[in-house]
């Protein structure tokens, strides 16, 4: 069995614990299965500052979430028909996030909560076993060499995708960052 991850794994900075977080594994609970898929993408919200972070205008019932204990999840409803799943890391107090991008086979945020069948219920809930939904680690780096070759994966990093609106700074944060394999070369 894998290790499932703490609040202390969550409760460091954002954009470290997003780079942590690829390899990892989204675990969810549903009708007796367990379903789970490698993380490859994920995006970092960092703080009051961050104009793409829903934050940034401050503590909402929306955002409160996020300013709460690190390990807690943050699922929002964007467009009328997503849900968007978001780990809360760093220091109670302060509003950072991580937005699962996608998993092993699933790319995209709306397509991952389909996949996982998340909605609001997480909302607000610890990543744990007990609530259904939870990160592991994986059992052992044989598995990612397996996967991924002897070199195991890059990491690469990119702007944030669809965050125009967080003006020319924080629109341009390299704050995505995915899972790249020596074997995608070949």
């Amino acid at each position: 069995m894998s290790r499932i991850l703490s609040d202390r794994f969550f409760a460091r900075p954002t954009v470290l614990v997003a780079k942590s977080l690829l390899g990892k594994y989204l675990c969810r609970r549903y009708r007796g299965k367990i379903i789970r898929a490698m993380i490859t993408e994920v995006e970092a919200y960092d703080g009051f500052r961050d104009k793409a972070s829903h934050a940034s205008r401050g503590l909402t019932p929306r955002t409160k979430v996020m300013f709460g204990p690190a390990g807690y999840w943050y699922v929002y409803f964007t467009y009328g028909m997503h849900w968007m799943l978001n780990i809360v890391t760093g220091r109670r107090g302060y509003p950072a996030a991580i937005l699962i991008r996608g998993v092993e086979g699933v790319n995209g945020p709306a397509r991952v909560t389909k996949f996982f069948k998340i909605d609001r219920n997480f909302n607000g809930k610890p990543a744990s076993r007990k609530t259904g939904l939870w990160i592991a680690a994986p059992e052992g780096r044989a598995s990612l060499r397996k996967k991924f070759g002897a070199g195991g994966f890059k990491i690469k990093k990119s702007k944030r995708i669809g965050v125009d609106y967080a003006g020319p700074i924080w629109s341009k944060k390299h704050y995505r960052f995915f899972i790249h394999s020596p074997l995608d070369e070949k």
